[in-house]
């Protein structure tokens, strides 16, 4: 069975929904959660779905801490959902074409540093964005920069809040993250 590991900072929604996901179909198997946060809601989740958690600090990172730890669960797909640092170099020279990020916005826009959440929400309802979107991409030494597997589009004009624009991603998250890593494991 293919192996996910995933890579996360926060509550962890998307991080469940893929881990439920996986758990029901049985294509694939998510083997861990690592996490730069001990205070993180996803460690509960995690926790609570039977899936390891692996904690490290921003040090561990880009040292040989995470990179020897991420080579003992042998990943088919290192999959970053949520996960807010920059991604160290080691690994992604490691796992060439195995590893992605999901972005709240249509790339290249509203990309780069500090450009996640709220933030990329609020800069699409600033500049009047009549539509928005997610978008599925592989990994590269830039932010949000790696060739762009899949992008899916949404209407934001009955949008007045960054909340209800994020409540909107969410939704495409929840549906299409998921089938697209089972996708990228099937071929």
């Amino acid at each position: 069975m293919k192996r996910i590991l995933l890579f996360a900072s926060g509550s962890g929604t998307n991080v469940e929904n893929i881990i439920r996901y996986f758990q029901q179909k049985k294509t694939a198997e998510v083997v861990a959660v690592f996490c730069n946060n001990p205070k993180a809601k996803v460690i509960e989740r995690a926790k609570n779905l039977s899936v390891d958690s692996f904690v490290f600090s921003k040090e561990d990172l880009f040292s040989e801490i995470v990179f020897d730890k991420v080579n003992e669960f042998k990943p088919d797909l290192i999959v970053l959902a949520g996960f807010l640092l920059k991604f160290p170099q080691n690994v992604i020279a490691a796992y060439p074409n195995q590893i992605i990020n999901i972005h709240p916005a249509l790339l290249p826009k509203y990309g780069g540093k500090g450009m996640y959440g709220k933030h990329v929400h609020q800069a699409v309802l600033d500049n009047k964005e009549s539509e928005t979107g997610i978008t599925i991409h592989y990994i590269d030494e830039h932010y949000d920069e790696g060739d762009i597997i899949f992008q899916k589009s949404i209407s934001v004009t009955d949008c007045s809040s960054p909340e209800e624009i994020a409540a909107k991603i969410g939704k495409l998250e929840h549906e299409y993250f998921p089938q697209i890593i089972e996708n990228l494991l099937k071929s």
